[in-house]
Parts: C-alpha cells; sequence; structure tokens
C-alpha cells in the first residue's frame, strides 16, 4: 500500500510534532512518524525530564500555528539568564552577571516547558488536525528519491509518496544516511544529569549557569511543585563523575547539588528522578539533499548551553516554513531546498562552534584558565553593545 502526501515527517519528537503541527496549520497535508510512541506522563518509565526554553522567535511561531495558547499555561517565564563564574578555589561565586530581557525587550527571553509535557500537548494538538496523520509506533526504513517525489518505506511494511520528506529524527537520523548527508561529530567524554528539584529560595524567573569545572550547572525556572519552588536541573559533567553522582543515595546526592549550586537557593531537594544523557556536538555538511530537508538533531547537536538546541530547531522550522508557504507549487523542489540550505548553514555552523566554544571553556579544571574565563565574563558584561548583541544573537534576532 502507497499512501501520498505533501510532506512526511521523519522523527516525532518536539521538533518533528512541532513541524507537523506548524505544517498542518498551514494546510499541507502530512504525515509524522516515529518509532517509539511518546511517553507524555511525568513519573513514568523512560520519561524525558529535560525541559526546553523557547525563546521568543519560537514562541512566536508556535504562536502564528495555533500552539501558543494550550502552552502557556504550563509555561515558567526566563527573565534573567544568571551566569556565575564560581571556578575558584572553593565552590563559592566569585562572579555573577546578570542578562535581563528587559535590555532589549518587553518580553521574557523565554519560557521554559517540560520535554514530556510538551510531546502531550503536541500529540494531543495533533489529534485534532484533519490533514496531519501521526504514526506513533511506525519508523522510516528506506528512501528512493526522484526530481519529482520521494518514496518512503515504513517498518509497517507500507509506503508514502511525499514532495517533501523533513528528517527530524535525531542525531542518527536514518533519513539523514538515506540521502547520503556526512556528518561531522565532537565527543566530549561528558554526560549529563537531568532531574528536577525543589528549593526554599523562589527562583524569581531567573535561570542560573554556574561555571567551575567539567560543564555548567543549570537551574532554569520551572511552576511551582506540590507547593515548593522548582527548577529543572542539567548538571553536566565528565562521564565517571555523573556515573557517581546517578548512583549516589538521595540525601547524599542532595547535598553534592546543593554543594554545586553555591547554595544559592538553599538546600536542593530531589523532585523527580534522575536521568543520564550523552553530549556531543555535530553538524551536518548540508541542510538538504533530493526532496529531503535536514531539521533539528538530524542537522545539528549541540551541548544544552543557553537554549540553543530547540530553539536552532526552530529556526530550521521558520525557514523551511516560510520556503513553503512562498513556493507552494514548486514545494520540495531543488530551488526551495538550495534556498533553505543557504537560509541555514551559515548561522547553524555558527552557533555549534559558538556552543562548542563556550562548553569547552566551562570544563576548564586548570586554575589559570578558570581564572581567565572569568575575567572574559566580566570584560563581556562590561561592554553594553557587546552584551546587547550577544543577548539578541542568543533570542536569534538581529
Amino acid at each position: 500500500m502507497t499512501d501520498s502526501c505533501d510532506i512526511l515527517i521523519s522523527g516525532g519528537g518536539i521538533a518533528g510534532l512541532t513541524a507537523a503541527a506548524v505544517f498542518g496549520h498551514a494546510g499541507f497535508d502530512v504525515i509524522c512518524v516515529d518509532p517509539a510512541p511518546p511517553i507524555t506522563d511525568r513519573d513514568a518509565e523512560g520519561s524525558d525530564l529535560r525541559t526546553t526554553a523557547i525563546l521568543q522567535p519560537g514562541q512566536a511561531l508556535m504562536a502564528e500555528a495555533g500552539l501558543w495558547d494550550r502552552l502557556a499555561p504550563e509555561a515558567a517565564a526566563l527573565q534573567i539568564m544568571r551566569i556565575v563564574d564560581a571556578g575558584g578555589e572553593t565552590p563559592t561565586p566569585r562572579v555573577v552577571r546578570d542578562f535581563n530581557a528587559a535590555d532589549i525587550s518587553d518580553q521574557p527571553f523565554g519560557w521554559n516547558l517540560p520535554n514530556w509535557l510538551l510531546r502531550r500537548e503536541l500529540s494531543a494538538h495533533l489529534a485534532g488536525l484533519a490533514n496531519v496523520d501521526y504514526r506513533p509506533g511506525t519508523g522510516t526504513t528506506s528512501l528512493f528519491t526522484r526530481t519529482a517525489e520521494a518514496r518512503v518505506g515504513l517498518s509497517d511494511g507500507s509506503r508514502v509518496s511525499a514532495r517533501l520528506v523533513v528528517a527530524a529524527d535525531g542525531r542518527n537520523s536514518p533519513m539523514r544516511e538515506a540521502a547520503g548527508i556526512r556528518v561531522h561529530t565532537s565527543r566530549y567524554g561528558q554526560k549529563a544529569l537531568a532531574l528536577a528539584t525543589t528549593h526554599p529560595i523562589p527562583h524569581d524567573n531567573v535561570s542560573t549557569e554556574i561555571h567551575r569545572s567539567g560543564g555548567p550547572f543549570t537551574l532554569v525556572p520551572l511552576p511551582d511543585y506540590q507547593g515548593s519552588p522548582s527548577s529543572a536541573l542539567v548538571w553536566m559533567e565528565r562521564g565517571p563523575r555523573i556515573q557517581e553522582l546517578l548512583e549516589m543515595a538521595p540525601a547524599t546526592f542532595e547535598a553534592a547539588m546543593t554543594e554545586r549550586s553555591c547554595g544559592l537557593y538553599g538546600p536542593l531537594k530531589l523532585a523527580s528522578r534522575r536521568t543520564v544523557w550523552p553530549i556531543i556536538s555535530q553538524w551536518a555538511e548540508r541542510m538538504a539533499g533530493e526532496r529531503v530537508a535536514l531539521m533539528a538533531e538530524a542537522a545539528h547537536v549541540v551541548p544544552p548551553i543557553g537554549a540553543q538546541g530547540l530553539n536552532t530547531s526552530l529556526g530550521d522550522l521558520r525557514a523551511l516554513y516560510d520556503l513553503a508557504l512562498a513556493r507552494r507549487d514548486g514545494l520540495g523542489d531543488a530551488q526551495m531546498l538550495d534556498a533553505y540550505h543557504k537560509a541555514r548553514h551559515t548561522e547553524m555552523m555558527v552557533r555549534v562552534r559558538g556552543i562548542d566554544l563556550l562548553n569547552r571553556a566551562s570544563m576548564a579544571e586548570a586554575q589559570p584558565l578558570r581564572d581567565l574565563r572569568a575575567a572574559g565574563l566580566n570584560t563581556l558584561y562590561s561592554l553594553p553593545p557587546v552584551r546587547r548583541t550577544l543577548m539578541q544573537m542568543g533570542l536569534g534576532v538581529r
């Protein structure tokens, strides 16, 4: 059996589901597939306890597609990005600098939402779109392209004919591999713990990124949990240290994360299980092939610093969406996909390399390098035009 559609989206993560909603809202016939059904319960085994800070441009795209109204009640605003250098002899703050969204905008930098909740709400939204066929539990297995269409084999034995294939199927993307697009990968020997925590001192919509060694320790605001202020924690360290932290008894772990947080929010308490994620940088040589567009982690992977991961993905989606609207008759043709590559590849490379440098600086263990990092933070912050430009670049606006 062969089905046909305008756009086949391979991948049902947050980026793929958002793409299905955006293109479906615009009237395109969409099929979205993913080999794993989404886990949409916070405490279910295998749920994604990471969070995503959706920055202003991504929020605008979601609002345009009718998504934001259902997400907004669950979101925590990010008004201030606080950078703390605690790289001295003891784990105490020695440089604290706040980047306030009010300096460049009348809105917060962004809004933070748990990944499991995003999947739940996006899946529910797709169920209400008659022109979107969402097939969790079904993956892509093969790709054959011609100048006029792509034919994709699915794991249930069926096939789909599409004018455009959007590969949003992760860092090991089967559609990218089938399209013959090469990737370059950097490994750091790092992993990240992701979990939810509560604390007695309110976060006041401040996202706090603490640098010492091994990688950043980042607390991102969440709505209150069981009556207490709550934050999402991403704690990046070298692999062996992450394993130690994962195996600690809860009370011992809570003491370790409170110390690493410099006590800025008081004693931190576990409010979820601990999950571990590998850290790499990766980029594709091209953003597109014949009838195939790469987006999200199929095109680029960065360490979780500065909320750049999904927001770079939403930048991909915005560019692809605008081109699709402008060229409905030429959807997926060589002209459209060449324009997409040119629109996204250079910016994607700048962001991947920039985040790579920030991560390597945050990993520094030698005291002279940590001192140099602190001096650099002070210098950048003391120059208002530079500080403003950095905030605008982080948002992805000009």
